[in-house]
């Protein structure tokens, strides 16, 4: 006997419609899930090309690892973010003032498989060559400035045009795909395929002011001023800048003024017959969007509310990890510290009578021998969600399954396993060499 025969719901993200995720279990279609999300957002397809989705179609995202997708979907679920740049895919047009560069327009094929991408080059000039726009900041707020790049004979950099409004500075070699240095804030790059990176800086408002941010051309891996050969430079496509402390998706520019994504909002999947409410395990194998996000995100097993809820939650502090069950008052909650909740990890929740554990990556993290738990037909919803409706999950999920019986140790340790060597490293995003 398998320990899946006595699964209740299991969502392994495939299938999908305009307000709807398909779950695998039950098969009579009661436990998909609700899909909303009040504006269109983009995704990487299984092409490994950026696309956009429509609104209240939930996204299927794939991983690509070293620019190449290798492994199958995960449900993307973010919040609602804004893209206050315009012209995002038109470095061409008046709206980006060009220092001592030019932009030819739709030269090359950009990360979406459209050929929209612009040439930035240099002049002839000793001096920076970049190219930017002045915007408001909030002083206190963290900002997130990303745009797309392909190397044709130079560098690139991101900066501030005053970083006692905005500390945002750093270089990134596009020959190596890596974050040649940081002056302020913090860089990341992300390998998209064919040549092209996604380029990140996320840095603090020091002042409630403006300033510009600019995209430079870098000489060598260092020299900001440097005398300019006429043809040399980069491509660029996909401007964005958003307030958060971690980059989202891309928010194309939608023709006017600043562009928002609407949040993702997935629950509503079983109802009370597909549910053992006085025993059972909760699993999941997820990643958070941010490892240092304090925000409250969560899925959870409820009456659909929070009053009777079997719950995940990510919260107050990096890479934290809890399990709370609750029942007209708290009957368990520990929590586990994760080496990196930005990768996919595998855990379990068992509820029993006097018998609960909480199972990491095949290893028993904590367990209590006391405890209640809930009537006959109590629970009827798992949700990406506290079970009410709030503190919505952020991030990225591969499978979940709810069971029906308390699974023992031994099938807890298989059930959060990786099945290989292989799986892990892949499921972890590492490179095989």
């Amino acid at each position: 006997m398998s320990i899946y025969d006595n699964a209740g719901v299991a969502l392994i993200p495939s299938g999908t419609k305009a307000s709807k995720l398909y779950s695998v279990l039950p098969a009579n279609g009661n436990g998909d899930f609700n899909a909303t999300r009040g504006s269109t957002a983009t995704r990487v397809n299984k092409d490994g090309l950026i696309e956009s989705v429509a609104t209240n179609v939930p996204r299927l995202d794939y991983p690509l690892i070293d620019g190449v997708v290798q492994d199958c979907p995960a449900l993307l679920l973010e919040p609602q973010r804004t893209n206050d740049m315009q012209r995002t895919e038109e470095f061409d047009n008046a709206y980006w003032v060009k220092y001592d560069t030019s932009v030819s327009a739709n030269q090359v094929v950009s990360p979406d498989g459209s050929v929209t991408a612009d040439k930035l080059i240099e002049d002839t000039a000793t001096s920076t060559h970049q190219i930017g726009r002045s915007f408001s900041f909030t002083s206190g707020s963290y900002y997130v400035v990303s745009v797309f790049v392909k190397e044709n004979g130079r560098n690139f950099q991101i900066t501030a045009g005053n970083t006692n409004t905005w500390r945002g500075s750093a270089i990134y070699n596009l020959d190596t795909g890596s974050v040649q240095s940081t002056t302020y804030g913090t860089a990341t790059i992300e390998n998209y395929g064919n040549g092209w990176y996604r380029c990140m800086l996320v840095g603090q408002a020091l002042a409630t002011s403006s300033t510009n941010i600019n995209f430079g051309l870098i000489s060598g891996t260092s020299t900001t001023s440097y005398t300019g050969d006429g043809s040399s430079g980069v491509y660029l496509w996909g401007a964005q800048r958003e307030i958060g402390s971690y980059q989202t998706s891309y928010i194309s520019w939608d023709g006017s003024g600043s562009t928002t994504r609407s949040a993702d909002v997935c629950n509503g999947s079983g109802t009370s017959a597909d549910f053992n409410s006085a025993e059972g395990v909760l699993f999941a194998e997820l990643a958070t969007l941010d490892k240092d996000d304090t925000s409250s995100r969560r899925i959870s097993i409820s009456d659909s509310t929070t009053s009777n809820v079997i719950r995940l939650t990510f919260d107050a502090a990096s890479n934290r990890l809890y399990v709370v069950v609750f029942k007209s008052g708290t009957i368990w909650s520990t929590y586990t510290t994760l080496s990196n909740s930005e990768d996919f990890n595998k855990v379990a929740l068992k509820y029993k009578p006097s018998d609960f554990n909480f199972y990491v990556n095949g290893v028993k993290v904590q367990q209590q021998s006391s405890g209640a738990t809930f009537d006959a037909g109590t629970m009827s919803e798992v949700a990406f969600d506290n079970g009410g409706g709030g503190n919505l999950f952020v991030g990225k999920c591969k499978q979940i399954m709810t069971f029906k019986t308390a699974l023992n140790d031994s099938e807890l340790e298989t059930l959060t396993s990786w099945d290989s060597f292989n799986a892990m490293a892949t499921g972890q995003l590492y490179t095989i060499e």
